[in-house]
C-alpha cells in the first residue's frame, strides 16, 4: 500500500570547508553497497532526500540515498498507463507489474513507486521515479548509499505480507506497522534514525465498534503522524475501518496499549492511504478507501472526539464527506501546500495524476 502520507520541510545541515559542502550526519552514515531488498513496499520520505523502504519479504526497512535533493519547480505530472510505462522501463509485461506504494520527495517533488517485477514472494523489487515533467527512469540500487533495520519476531506464512503496512519520518525516528508472529501480533515499532538496532516493539490493541470486540492481530493499514494538544499521535486507519490514535509517547518496546478509537468509517473496506493538509484556514484528513471512495474530514475537534467503546452499527464519530470527483484512488501522497499526486485505477491501467487538494 503505505503506505506517507506527512508533509514536512526539512533542512539539511549544511557546513562548508574550503568551498566544498559537508556531508550531514544522517547521510554520513549511510555506507556504499547493494542493499538485499527482497521485496519494496511502504515508503515515506525523511530529511535531504532519503527514501525510507519497508521490506516486508526480508521484514526489514531500509533507509536509501537518493541523491534527490535539488528544490523543483512548476507542476507535477501526469502520466496516463503509468504501469506501462514502467513495465516497458524494467523490460517486463504490464499484467506481471505490481505497485505497491507512492511517495513524493518533498525537496524536489519527485514521485518515487515501489514495485514487484513478477508475482508472487519471489518477485523482484524495484523503485521507479516519475519527475514533474512525466519522465520516467529507475532508482538503481547498485552501490547506493544505505542503512538497514532488520525486524525482530516478524510474522511469517501468508501473514508475512502484512510484517510491515507503512512507515512514516517523524523527527529523527522511523514509525513502522505491521505484524509480529507474537500472540499479540498487531505492532507499532519505532527506530531510532540512524539506524540501531530495532526493538520487538509496542503489541497495540483496540476497540473494533463494528465487530464489538477488541482486536489484537489485526494490522494498522495506514496512519499518519498528527499533532493533538501539542502531542504527537499516530492517526491509523484499520479494515473495515476504525479510525484510531496512539500518543507516541506511550510507543514503548515489549508494552501492550490500547488505542483510542474515535471514528467508525463504514465496514467491508479497507483504507489504503491519508494525508493531512490546509485549505482555506482550516485543516483536513484526507482517506483513501477500497470501497467507500475518498474521504475528506476536518481535524477541528478531533482532540475532543468521544472514545468510541459500545457497538456500531454504521458510522461515528466524526463526520466526512465522500469526494465524488475523486474515485478508484489507491495511493496518495502530498505534492505542496496545495496540491497532492494520485494513484488512480483505470480499467485495467493505472494513471498518476497532480490535482488540486479538495
Amino acid at each position: 500500500m503505505f503506505r506517507l502520507r506527512y508533509a514536512f520541510a526539512a533542512v539539511a545541515a549544511l557546513a562548508l570547508t574550503a568551498g566544498v559542502r559537508a556531508e550531514s550526519p544522517l547521510l554520513s552514515s549511510l555506507k556504499k553497497g547493494d542493499p538485499d531488498i527482497k521485496s519494496a513496499g511502504a515508503l515515506a520520505f525523511g530529511p535531504e532526500g532519503i527514501l525510507i523502504v519497508g521490506d516486508t519479504q526480508g521484514a526489514a526497512v531500509f533507509a536509501l540515498d537518493t541523491g534527490d535533493r535539488t528544490p523543483g519547480k512548476g507542476p507535477g505530472p501526469k502520466v496516463e498507463k503509468i504501469d506501462g510505462k514502467i513495465a516497458s522501463l524494467l523490460g517486463i509485461e504490464p499484467a506481471q507489474l505490481l505497485i505497491n506504494d507512492l511517495a513524493v520527495n518533498p525537496i524536489s517533488g519527485t514521485a518515487y513507486l515501489s514495485l514487484a517485477r513478477g508475482k508472487g514472494p519471489d518477485a523482484k523489487a524495484a523503485i521507479v521515479r516519475v519527475n514533474r515533467q512525466g519522465e520516467v527512469s529507475e532508482l538503481s540500487l547498485k552501490g547506493i548509499k544505505f542503512a538497514k533495520a532488520e525486524l525482530p519476531n516478524p510474522s511469517a506464512g501468508n501473514a508475512r505480507k502484512d510484517s510491515i503496512t507503512c512507515v512514516a519520518f517523524v523527527k529523527d525516528r522511523v514509525y513502522v506497522a505491521g505484524l509480529s508472529n507474537e500472540e499479540f501480533a498487531s505492532k507499532l515499532r519505532v527506530i531510532p534514525f540512524p539506524f540501531g538496532t530495532a526493538d520487538k516493539g509496542t503489541s497495540v490493541e483496540i476497540f473494533h465498534g463494528n465487530h464489538n470486540a477488541l482486536e489484537t492481530r489485526s494490522p494498522v493499514r495506514t496512519f499518519i503522524p498528527y499533532d493533538i494538544s501539542g502531542e504527537t499521535n499516530l492517526l491509523a486507519a484499520y479494515t473495515c475501518t476504525p479510525l484510531v490514535k496512539f500518543p507516541v509517547t506511550q510507543l514503548k518496546p515489549g508494552e501492550k496499549v490500547k488505542g483510542t478509537t474515535i471514528a467508525e468509517l463504514g465496514n467491508q473496506n479497507v483504507p489504503l492511504d491519508m494525508i493531512v493538509y490546509k485549505k482555506g484556514g482550516k485543516e483536513y484528513l484526507l482517506i483513501a478507501n477500497n470501497k467507500r471512495g475518498v474521504m475528506k474530514m476536518p481535524t477541528e475537534g478531533i482532540e475532543k472526539a468521544a472514545p468510541i467503546t459500545t457497538r456500531v452499527g454504521g458510522t461515528a464519530g466524526p463526520k466526512y464527506e465522500t469526494i465524488e470527483s475523486l474515485k478508484n484512488v489507491v495511493q496518495m501522497a502530498p505534492l505542496d501546500a496545495e496540491h497532492a499526486l494520485i494513484l488512480v485505477k483505470a480499467g485495467e491501467n493505472y494513471n498518476l495524476e497532480t490535482i488540486e487538494l479538495p
